[in-house]
């Protein structure tokens, strides 16, 4: 299990932009389990509805992503490498994400080919379906 520190060190997100609070589990090469707690005080919850707070479902996404990046890490520094979001296919929602929730995260690689990764993101909230999508990143020098 990797604490924030621990994830700072894997993927270069900083706030307000890191959206993964702890990594459960991580197979390289193969899957990662991450969460997110959903708080009030995330900045987009000012604007994306100040009358009705649901968490943008592209910040939904991201989150998959970033778990997704942890699948080819091995726990190494960020410094030389960055993944970069090449591709999202079939991607549904199926419920809000609201303040309170924790999002369980989940990864998994479906394909790699070189520096590309593609690879199925499910989101859920105790046990729901939030979202799923086929996301798809390269591995790029910095």
């Amino acid at each position: 299990m990797l604490d924030i520190e621990a994830i700072k060190k894997v993927i270069p997100h900083r706030y307000p932009f890191l959206l993964v609070d702890r990594i459960l589990e991580v197979d390289e090469g193969k899957r990662a389990v991450g969460i997110k707690n959903v708080s009030i005080n995330e900045p987009y919850f000012s604007g994306h509805f100040p009358e009705y707070p649901v968490m943008p479902g592209v910040l939904i996404v991201e989150a998959l992503a970033q778990v997704g990046g942890f699948v080819m890490s091995d726990g190494a520094s960020s410094d030389q490498t960055i993944g970069l979001l090449t591709g999202i296919d079939n991607c549904r929602f199926k419920r809000q994400v609201k303040p309170g929730d924790q999002l369980l995260l989940e990864f998994d690689v479906t394909r790699i080919k070189g520096k590309i990764v593609k690879g199925k993101g499910v989101a859920k909230v105790n046990d729901e379906l939030v979202c799923e999508a086929e996301i798809m990143f390269a591995f790029s020098s910095i």
